[in-house]
């Protein structure tokens, strides 16, 4: 302690300049661009993460340049990673669930109805629409990705639909009923950071909400007639094989059940989730005995250890179908905790450089030439935007963005007489949206590995999540849907002007004074 307090005093704290952000940032673009030349789609699996590390590394050397002390900027780094601690066990639970999901027949039962009975002509709609109703219902996109989402991209593989094009469906919807839920922490840490009443938020979303997701479901209706459906289980006999090996029926879906009474009861996502796993668990143990025997192919053990093994393999390592049918196989194994590590590391990484530029000030930095070139409403809403999206693809973290976002352009919004709704309308049209779209984001990440569609992948037909910012700029190029009050009302900013250009980083964490928490 005596040592760090002694390196402090010795270091002079030299406020950050705006080239001395830039340089770890085009480091980082430079990486990236190379990662994904070189390696394509499968850059996220380690390419991007080395880049990112690189980068956070070089951050902290320039940042030490500056006088920040090696002990504050590892600090900055761990807390940041700390932040993201409950998205994590989130998806080791999301893991555990679709282990335990694969092994119980839940997935295989949505599967074998899912091909029976949708016509793949209207997939992508009712796959949007149903993702949509459930993420209003729970609040949470993620939930309904980890769930109900896993169980479409299954159905599409079955179909011989794009898996791809499906993931978007399910973020589409997903992020819809998101944006639009009461329920839903984005949704009450935007309009918290803004100063606005939920409901005026919720009301103030419709305006470009409403016009993408319509947009959205036609696109996908005229993609759904265009479909040519290949390589799909799309034969009697591929689907008798599923009925052999599971017993399907409607007790199935029981886990399905659990995760959304659970998740309608507000408890927490990472136990609902992880109730839902243990229910697939047990479900697996009384349904599909037999399964589990099969899965666990070990003739010494007793049948309660058996049962017991076979539902902790399938939550830790996953469940691995084998009817002699690679499509139905393929369809019906995957899952773990395991399997959700890659998607972790990158978390990791992305948290710490986005730590770093976030103590150092360098993301202040950067952010200061689009707050000073606010001339006009029209103008703090294309900036707003801009930064908000920035923020995601720098920080690496949807509520880094809504928290930096929201302070940085609070007060140039209260002076120049915008309702604070307004404000909070175009951080969740830019910030929450195009999170998912980043894939060292948290939310692309966390995407990518529970759908099992590398964000690359899913990115072009995501189409809500482009729509939506698009139409919140374009909103802003004419000056419509801007929202007026009186100049000098609403809230004060949230945030002290020190602490955003890097004095103390751990002050960007803080949350609205309405409680909610990331």
């Amino acid at each position: 302690m005596a040592d760090e307090n002694s390196e402090r005093r010795e270091r002079v704290l030299r406020p950050p300049r705006f080239w001395q952000a830039l340089i770890p940032l085009v480091f980082l673009v430079v990486a990236l661009a190379l990662a994904i030349t070189l390696y394509g789609e499968d850059a996220v699996y380690g390419p991007v993460q080395v880049a990112l590390l690189l980068s956070a590394a070089l951050a902290a050397q320039v940042g030490y340049f500056n006088g920040h002390t090696i002990s504050d900027l590892t600090k900055a780094a761990v807390d940041s990673v700390a932040s993201a601690m409950g998205a994590i066990f989130i998806l080791f639970s999301v893991g555990a669930l679709i282990g335990t999901w694969n092994m119980s027949g839940t997935i295989a039962t949505l599967a074998d109805w899912g091909i029976r009975v949708l016509n793949p002509d209207f997939f992508y709609v009712a796959a949007t629409i149903l993702c949509a109703v459930i993420a209003v219902s729970v609040g949470s996109s993620w939930t309904v990705m980890g769930t109900i989402g896993v169980a479409l991209v299954a159905v599409a593989e079955g179909l011989g639909l794009s898996t791809a094009m499906a993931a978007g469906a399910v973020i589409s919807g997903a992020y819809f009923g998101d944006k639009m839920s009461p329920l839903s922490e984005t949704t009450n840490l935007a309009a918290g950071i803004a100063g606005a009443d939920l409901f005026k938020h919720i009301r103030s979303m419709m305006a470009t909400t409403v016009p993408s997701i319509l947009i959205t479901l036609g696109i996908y209706l005229i993609l759904g007639f265009r479909a040519n459906p290949a390589g799909g289980i799309d034969t009697p006999e591929e689907l008798n094989d599923i009925e052999a090996l599971f017993n399907i029926n409607v007790a199935t879906l029981i886990p399905l059940l659990v995760v959304v009474v659970l998740a309608l009861r507000k408890i927490p996502p990472m136990f609902a989730i992880l109730g839902g796993a243990l229910a697939g668990g047990l479900l697996a143990i009384i349904l599909q005995p037999d399964v589990v025997r099969a899965f666990v192919d070990d003739d010494s053990l007793g049948t309660p250890l058996v049962m017991l093994k076979g539902v902790w393999d399938a939550m830790a390592t996953g469940y691995v179908a084998d009817t002699g049918v690679e499509a139905v196989d393929d369809l019906l194994s995957g899952g773990g905790m395991e399997s959700m590590l890659n998607t972790v590391w990158l978390i990791i990484t992305a948290l710490a450089f986005g730590g770093i530029m976030n103590h150092t000030g360098f993301l202040g930095k950067l952010i200061e030439p689009l707050r000073k070139r606010t001339k006009s409403p029209r103008g703090a809403m294309a900036s707003t935007g801009s930064t908000a999206i920035g923020l995601n693809v720098v920080a690496g973290d949807q509520y880094l963005a809504l928290v930096l976002t929201g302070n940085v352009f609070k007060e140039e919004f209260r002076k120049r007489g915008i309702a604070p709704q307004t404000l909070s309308r175009q951080m969740e049209d830019t910030a929450t949206v195009t999170s998912v779209l980043v894939p060292w984001n948290s939310c692309g990440a966390y995407a990518s590995g529970v759908l099992n569609v590398t964000t690359i992948a899913y990115l072009p037909f995501a189409f809500f999540n482009w729509i939506n910012p698009l139409i919140s700029f374009i909103y802003a190029a004419f000056g419509i849907a801007i929202q007026k009050t009186e100049p000098g009302e609403g809230a004060a900013p949230q945030l002290a002007e020190a602490s955003f250009y890097g004095v103390s980083g751990q002050d960007a964490e803080e949350v609205p004074e309405d409680g909610s928490k990331p």
